[in-house]
């Protein structure tokens, strides 16, 4: 099976960016099932990067329906340490216009039905999350963009929805209440259970609407929310050849010692079916 160490996570359509090259197909099986699609590693200036479309190539799965530990899984298994998730999320402020990208750090989870660690079943494990996004990949991706003169906002908060359906009026203002920066339904449980992975996570957030807060926005709508991706979606590819480079030799990243003292279950009580299923995971720790 190719190995990789970086990965990116998001629209079907970031393997055919231009500068990847040799693209093979993998089919990984997890213990939770199996992942959106199967996973495409290509070459990016030598290095091999791999790529997963979060919702099935054609989107054939809607936001609370993706396996997001089979997907996670299924990245950690071969070989990913820095994860770029690159999601479209609206915007809940007027400084950050359609088009803008937000690199966030900090989530805000108000998903309820979703499957959000590896740690139960027989194993107990607690990961810090304090600050949910790898400092050294965000870090990373902001001077990829600003050396590139795309216009992007440095931090963040992303409040996670379930959807599909998007927010009500309400539900948008109590979110701006809150002081939240974007609005999205894909990153958690994904940052949640990265890293429980040990994986360095960071996102990409391409604003494609103003929400419903806005006085002068239309209703979102999905040929609203496609019109701006599809005229945006360079920015994110820009943004990942550049960085891919700087990848090579970065780190350490803090989210690679998550498990360290994370699991609170004695080794002798994890039954043989928990130690099978999580074997990925506690190999880092054994």
């Amino acid at each position: 099976m190719t190995r990789a160490e970086i990965g990116i996570i998001g629209g079907s359509g970031l393997y055919q960016m231009a500068g990847v090259d040799d693209v093979s197909w993998q089919s990984v099986d997890t213990p939770f099932g199996p992942p959106s699609d199967q996973i495409a590693i290509g070459q990016m200036g030598g290095t091999p990067v791999a790529f997963l479309s979060r919702h099935g190539r054609g989107h054939r799965v809607a936001p609370h329906e993706i396996n997001y530990q089979a997907n996670i899984w299924a990245l950690k298994s071969i070989g990913v340490k820095w994860l770029v998730s690159v999601s479209a999320v609206g915007s809940m402020r007027e400084e950050i216009a359609p088009g803008d990208l937000v690199m966030v750090d900090q989530f805000i989870d108000r998903t309820r039905m979703r499957k959000s660690t590896f740690f139960e079943g027989g194993v107990a494990g607690h990961v810090s999350f304090a600050d949910p996004v790898c400092g050294v990949l965000q870090g990373a991706l902001r001077d990829a963009a600003a050396a590139l003169e795309i216009t992007h906002h440095d931090g963040g908060t992303y409040v996670c929805i379930d959807g599909p359906q998007f927010s009500t009026r309400a539900e948008s203002l109590l979110y701006r209440s809150w002081g939240v920066s974007v609005v999205g339904m894909t990153n958690l449980p994904e940052a949640r259970l990265a890293r429980e992975a040990q994986i360095a996570y960071a996102t990409i957030a391409l604003a494609t609407d103003y929400d419903c807060w806005h006085e002068s926005e239309d209703e979102v709508t999905v040929d609203a929310v496609l019109e701006t991706v599809r005229g945006n979606v360079d920015k994110a590819q820009r943004v990942i050849r550049h960085v891919i480079p700087s990848l090579a030799n970065a780190g350490p990243s803090k989210a690679w010692t998550a498990l360290t003292n994370a699991i609170m279950t004695a080794p002798d009580a994890i039954g043989d079916g928990a130690r099978q299923r999580l074997a990925l995971l506690l190999a880092d720790i054994a």
